[in-house]
């Protein structure tokens, strides 16, 4: 063994007592008052933060030495790094699912020994296993936004449909029955919006959704090295097609003029937009999107209800966006910084987060309770369900998928081919 592989062992290892020694004493089922200050950092809405913390507050008046600061989605990533860099940075930081890959490396995991990964399962809903590693936990879910289908009641009314459809093999039907076309093929109401990019919300999210419902989890961490990531786009696992080509397949079917089922095009509205205008039968958006539809639109007459799944497949799969509180590795008060944690993701600041938000909790001990709300009784449901992706890099990931689905749509390449460039591109992406 040479020299510097003994350094770096070392160094491994006194990180690694390091974090012992600071976790040593907590324990997940214990309360934990906050010692010192303790900054948090994140994208979340600050009323909603502070409406949290005073109700804490209120319960423990340590959590009046806890501050929230909102960082603009747009420049969090820099913003942290650049503090960070200047030993600048906050205690805690909220880390969505997408950028765990991105900022691992500057989190202090929670060892097992202080937080078993058995109970993390048992209290946790299935996605925040994404923040798993070898070591330890890299953070605590917080909040999730799953993805639902809202649908106009009205338009349902007018073409004679009692609900909308629960299976993607029928939705071939449900589009020659709902989509109005003019006598020159335009279309007038649409039935769905799927196969373009560009005009759809949440386009990434939904090709996402239907590939990792085909059994394909499209990245997942490397079994000899967890800190690397293994791309299995292209991956056969077992079905008729794989998985990604035939998510692919189905998703672009709806652009094609030639085919009955043909409702969406790329000179088209935003679907959020023609879903407020009326003129759009089924809109996939997050549970988060309800109060602003309400608001922009309060004559529309629409419903929630459950994403859509592959009939034959017993795998129940949405997608959900998931914001999880992680620790600064250079946190000067990572003791305060977890205890401040553990209390935040506590049953009963989850259900005080859910009656201001709207959105369902993590817990699956609250999840197991039905509520009453209609809509609440989705959103639940939505989120016992939601996975999530392990994206390496959400702008160009995003540009990859975008180029996979237009490539196909515009007949420059096969579906095989838009996947294989997908797959080979994100590949790069780790490199």
């Amino acid at each position: 063994m040479s020299q510097f592989q003994i350094i770096l062992i070392s160094i491994f290892g006194f990180f690694i007592l390091i974090g012992v020694v600071l976790f040593a004493g907590f324990k997940a089922d214990r309360n934990n008052s906050v010692t010192g200050d303790v900054s948090i950092w994140g994208s979340i809405d600050k009323d909603i933060m502070d409406d949290v913390l005073k109700d804490l507050i209120d319960r423990d008046d340590s959590f009046e030495k806890v501050k929230y600061t909102q960082i603009d989605s747009n420049n969090f990533d820099n913003i942290l790094a650049e503090a960070m860099a200047e030993d600048k940075g906050p205690d805690l930081f909220f880390l969505p699912q997408s950028k765990i890959i991105k900022h691992q490396n500057k989190i202090l995991a929670i060892p097992y020994k202080t937080f078993s990964e058995r109970d993390f399962k048992n209290y946790f809903i299935e996605e925040g296993e994404l923040y798993l590693v070898d070591d330890g936990i890299l953070a605590l879910p917080f909040i999730i936004d799953p993805l639902v289908m809202y649908w106009n009641r009205d338009i349902h009314t007018r073409m004679g449909v009692a609900k909308p459809p629960r299976y993607w093999d029928t939705f071939f039907d449900f589009a020659r029955k709902v989509t109005e076309k003019d006598l020159n093929a335009n279309i007038l109401t649409s039935a769905v919006a799927l196969g373009g990019y560009q005009n759809i919300n949440n386009a990434k999210e939904i090709l996402l959704t239907l590939i990792m419902q085909t059994g394909n989890p499209i990245a997942i961490r490397d079994e000899d090295d967890n800190d690397m990531l293994e791309i299995l786009l292209k991956k056969d696992f077992g079905g008729e097609d794989l998985g990604a080509e035939s998510a692919l397949r189905f998703y672009t079917e709806f652009t094609n003029p030639a085919k009955e089922i043909y409702s969406w095009n790329s000179s088209m509205p935003n679907s959020k937009n023609m879903f407020l205008a009326g003129d759009l039968a089924l809109y996939f958006g997050f549970a988060s999107e309800m109060s602003d539809l309400q608001n922009k639109n309060p004559n529309l007459n629409f419903d929630v209800s459950f994403l859509p799944q592959i009939s034959e497949l017993k795998n129940v799969i949405s997608f959900g966006k998931m914001e999880a509180l992680a620790i600064n590795k250079g946190s000067k008060n990572p003791a305060g910084a977890y205890g401040a944690a553990m209390e935040l993701i506590k049953n009963d600041t989850l259900l005080y987060l859910n009656s201001i938000t709207k959105l369902p909790p993590v817990s699956r001990v609250i999840l197991s309770k039905e509520p009453i709300d209609p809509y609440q009784n989705v959103f639940f449901k939505a989120a016992l369900s939601a996975k999530g992706f392990l994206d390496m890099s959400v702008d160009n990931t995003d540009l990859i998928f975008q180029s996979m689905v237009e490539s196909v749509i515009s007949g420059r390449r096969k579906l095989s081919e838009a996947v294989s460039r997908a797959d080979a591109e994100m590949c790069e992406l780790i490199k």
